[in-house]
């Protein structure tokens, strides 16, 4: 096979590139490791940045998130059995999030791909990411069995953390930065309606909870739990009953409650891969970084990345200019690292160490203090939970 763009990985990341590629008249061949079941019902993020929803809009693949998707223009902080909403239009300038799970925005853009787009081929694994003798990209894979390459002027790694891309990278040129965090997100699904219109985040002497949502009839909620948890060892009443006590409020709040019918544990750690690029193959989304996910930045970095490097492609193709794809990496790190900042600021405060001295709690509660008492420190947490700008964004317009 021959394309121009050859992406691994049918998540969000891989997925979006091509839809922005096929819309600036560039061809791409999608691989895709897994089945099309699989890929539209792997339960990820859920929640939207401003940024992210104006590039799906704009790519013809906001609709559905447009009619079932739930805006919410704000967040509510919760410390000390007190509530605290920050406002985000006000503090932004109008802008909000969407809460629309990654499975949604996958089979939106799945949908797109096979009817509009090039080809999407499930069940293709790629084995590695080879140079031929032009220097240009051969991915070696197997699609349902049978060998084949893909031939590319370009290869983009859209493959998550352990996917082959990255490790096609020369260890001399890779540097690593990373964290594991002695903590873990228990997460659930139930069946019964969210008990606040908006995200709780709340910090608690027992540990951080989180409620959220996946539609007006199912909520997401999570608990910290040490690393190594074992979910199935948390009954309904046991993880209905803790959400309660790190949720509660001294003004008669209530928690709702419903059957369960997931239970999952989340390990949290932030990652970041540099650089992102190696001669003709680019690494994006979770290939290239990771973040904690009490920031709410994993799937909106991706987009960050694949509009970057959209905007380059077509910028090249269309000028004969490789200088917006030789800045690639330092772009895109510029925004990685600011979300990376702010993953990390927001888990480190809400969540309870193993390891905090009462001087840590102290301190912890004094910043929370701060945000609820300061226009200047919610307008920097509301600034960077709706969205650090995309750059340029004019190829997911055409």
């Amino acid at each position: 096979m021959r394309t121009t763009v050859g992406i691994i990985g049918a998540g969000p990341a891989g997925l979006l590139l091509a839809r922005l590629l096929h819309r600036a008249g560039i061809d791409s061949v999608v691989l895709e490791s897994r089945d099309r079941a699989y890929v539209e019902h792997r339960h990820r993020a859920g929640i939207l940045e401003q940024g992210t929803v104006d590039v799906l809009r704009a790519a013809g693949a906001g609709e559905r998130m447009d009619r079932e998707g739930l805006r919410h223009d704000g967040i509510e902080l919760r410390f000390a059995r007190r509530r605290h909403r920050i406002d985000f239009p006000a503090l932004t300038g109008g802008r909000s999030v969407m809460v629309y799970a990654q499975t949604e925005v996958c089979k939106d853009l799945i949908a797109l791909q096979l009817t509009e787009g090039g080809p999407l081929l499930f069940e293709a694994q790629a084995l590695a990411v080879e140079d031929a003798a032009d220097g240009r990209p051969r991915i070696p894979f197997r699609h349902r069995g049978r060998a084949d390459v893909l031939e590319c002027d370009y290869a983009v790694g859209c493959d998550g953390f352990w996917g082959v891309a990255r490790r096609a990278f020369p260890a001399a040129l890779s540097r690593v930065f990373e964290r594991t965090y002695p903590y873990a997100w228990l997460g659930v699904l139930a069946d019964v309606a969210p008990s606040h219109d908006e995200l709780v985040y709340a910090r608690h002497d027992r540990g951080f909870a989180l409620l959220s949502m996946r539609s007006p009839s199912v909520s997401r909620l999570y608990l910290q739990v040490p690393a190594d948890t074992d979910a199935g060892r948390w009954s309904e009443p046991e993880i209905w009953d803790e959400l309660e006590r790190r949720l509660e409020t001294d003004d008669g709040w209530r928690l709702a409650r419903g059957p369960l019918t997931q239970k999952s544990v989340t390990p949290m750690r932030s990652f970041v891969h540099e650089p992102m690029r190696h001669g003709r193959l680019f690494l994006a989304g979770d290939a290239a970084h990771i973040v904690p996910p009490t920031g709410a930045k994993g799937l909106n970095l991706a987009v960050g990345d694949v509009v970057t490097l959209a905007h380059a492609l077509a910028h090249e193709k269309e000028t004969g200019s490789s200088d917006l794809l030789d800045a690639y990496s330092a772009t895109c790190l510029r925004r990685v690292w600011q979300a990376e900042r702010f993953s990390c600021d927001m888990t480190t405060l809400l969540h309870s160490a193993p390891d905090a001295t009462p001087f840590d709690v102290r301190l912890q509660q004094a910043r929370l203090e701060r945000i609820a008492s300061s226009r200047a420190a919610e307008t920097d947490l509301a600034e960077a939970y709706t969205g650090f700008p995309l750059g340029r964004r004019q190829i997911s317009a055409r």
